[in-house]
């Protein structure tokens, strides 16, 4: 009588997680997630955490989430995940500014991004 369930938005071997609202360029948040493509969750883990750059840390958050989602929501072996996807999208831009000489007003862009990671389970080859 009730209505229906939702349907998974992803395969029955894999798991996502979302960041919104994250205070950086997608540019340079695209940097990070490029570097976690296709790896071993581990693996992931491991160079998220040595990286230098500022965004590394909430990027390995989002990681963990999904890590997190994979092993209590949807029963998956966390040593058999790896990152299958991760993309960045653009969000909200604010617009500041400050003055400049002559009258004139320098525009200052504020822009916010979004991240999504899939991390998908593979079985080993024996």
């Amino acid at each position: 009588m009730g209505k229906d369930k939702n349907p998974r938005r992803v395969a029955d071997n894999e798991a996502m997680a979302k960041l919104r609202m994250l205070r950086t360029s997608p540019q340079k948040l695209n940097l990070v997630a490029a570097l976690i493509r296709g790896k071993k969750v581990e693996r992931a883990l491991t160079d998220l955490t040595f990286s230098k750059k500022r965004i590394a840390e909430d990027v390995k958050k989002c990681l963990q989430s999904a890590i997190a989602n994979a092993e209590n929501n949807h029963g998956l072996d966390v040593d058999e995940l790896i990152v299958a996807e991760a993309y960045v999208g653009k969000n909200l831009v604010m617009k500041r500014g400050r003055p400049r000489a002559r009258g004139r007003f320098g525009r200052i862009n504020k822009p916010f991004s979004e991240l999504t990671i899939k991390v998908r389970q593979i079985e080993e080859q024996a």
